[in-house]
């Protein structure tokens, strides 16, 4: 099996600013009014849950959201995510299927967190899932520019280098 068979199976399609091809399989019925939700310009559906799958080429650019998002790795190749939080540290997770040589199976990224992931150099193909509460709107989501971003963290220069376009 390859990206291109996984992404036809479950009908996947580009995901538009951050790269990589997902499908939302989940959004709750319920809602959290606005009113509850302080960061959130409108009301939200309790969860979302979607397939998301990069290769080489499409990777998970640096971005964030105002909420916690769970990753799960389902198949394929291991892969590198790096989290810079607000205050400018960075974490490096490894998610895969080797977990007795520290691969994780689920990654939580807190919210206002910089995120980013991306396969292991050789690896072809990763599917994983995410799962957002509040529930994901495109209206949440946050990309910068590369400069933008180094200007803030310095630090990471290389880093943000190699997870922004």
């Amino acid at each position: 099996m390859n990206a291109n068979d996984v992404i036809q199976l479950l009908g996947l399609e580009p995901l538009p600013e951050e790269g990589g091809f997902y499908r939302e399989v989940y959004r709750a019925k319920g809602l959290i009014p606005q009113n509850v939700l302080k960061e959130h310009a409108g009301d939200r559906n309790f969860s979302t849950a979607i397939y998301y799958l990069i290769t080489p080429t499409e990777f998970s650019a640096l971005h964030k959201l105002p909420q916690d998002e769970v990753f799960h790795f389902y198949l394929g190749d291991p892969v590198q995510m790096i989290q810079i939080d607000p205050d400018g540290r960075l974490k490096t997770i490894h998610l895969g299927p080797d977990i007795e040589n520290g691969h994780m199976l689920q990654a939580v990224v807190r919210g206002h967190t910089w995120q980013g992931t991306k396969l292991y150099a050789g690896g072809q193909w990763a599917l994983m899932g995410t799962t957002v509460a509040p529930g994901f709107d495109f209206r949440d989501f946050i990309v910068d520019s590369r400069n933008n971003l180094i200007e803030q963290y310095p630090q990471h220069k290389d880093d943000i280098i190699a997870y922004t376009r």
